[in-house]
């Protein structure tokens, strides 16, 4: 590997880590010696990578420092149009056109040689079983959730018992067979899955909730034993 292709790949491997990682850990990554890596990010940080941290204590990227888009790789370009087009045919239409617009504006800063291979990518998305049908607006559902505020749903359990609840709304869930609101519930005092397609009707509150959603998805990752650090 190329010395400019290993401090692209150590870019990427400290961009998908969400706490510090040992210097240790990217060597053996990369498949260098401790010494070159510290040289890599001595080199990273003199060209505006805000990466923090020292030897021993572990390094993390801090948010702003981007890769130009004409750096993709063939395999990052597939893995970029394979998940457009299943959010694309999978997601509500709101989400499935922010899709279509971000493949569209990669597309026109590429150069030409990986413009096509962004067309050319046959990686297809094959039909999945009908979703159930649902009024509630998925939107405003993730507005939410940016947003930190609280939400008034009325639901049915599996049962088919209404009940009504405040929630806090931290986390979608898309799956083939539904779609899953992770939500800290008031009424209950934990964590809950809610169907959404089992909401009846949904308010957006004006209130926000007194904890960061990051935090409450953390939460809810310890309690189902999920490594925060593999995402969710």
């Amino acid at each position: 590997m190329s010395r400019a292709a290993r401090l692209l790949q150590l870019m990427q491997n400290l961009r998908r880590r969400r706490f510090p990682v040992s210097g240790q850990e990217l060597a053996a990554e990369l498949g260098v010696s401790l010494r070159t890596l510290y040289r890599d990010i001595a080199a990273l940080q003199a060209q505006g990578a805000d990466i923090e941290g020292e030897a021993g204590l572990g390094y993390s990227l801090k948010p702003g420092f981007t890769l130009p888009p004409m750096m993709l790789s063939a395999q990052e370009i597939e893995a970029l149009v394979l998940g457009a087009r299943w959010v694309s045919q999978r997601a509500d239409p709101e989400l499935a056109g922010a899709a279509r617009d971000m493949l569209a504006k990669v597309s026109a800063v590429l150069p030409q040689r990986l413009r096509q291979e962004l067309a050319a990518t046959n990686l297809l998305i094959g039909p999945g079983p009908a979703l159930p049908a649902t009024q509630t607006d998925l939107g405003l559902l993730r507005q939410t959730i940016r947003r930190q505020h609280k939400l008034l749903i009325d639901y049915l359990d599996k049962d088919g018992a209404p009940s009504q609840r405040v929630v806090w709304p931290f986390a979608m869930g898309f799956f083939d067979h539904c779609r899953m609101l992770l939500a800290w519930c008031e009424a209950r005092g934990a964590h809950r899955h809610f169907r959404v397609d089992r909401i009846q009707q949904l308010t957006a509150l004006d209130e926000r909730y007194p904890v960061s959603r990051q935090r409450l998805l953390r939460q809810w990752q310890q309690s189902e034993g999920i490594d925060p650090t593999g995402g969710c």
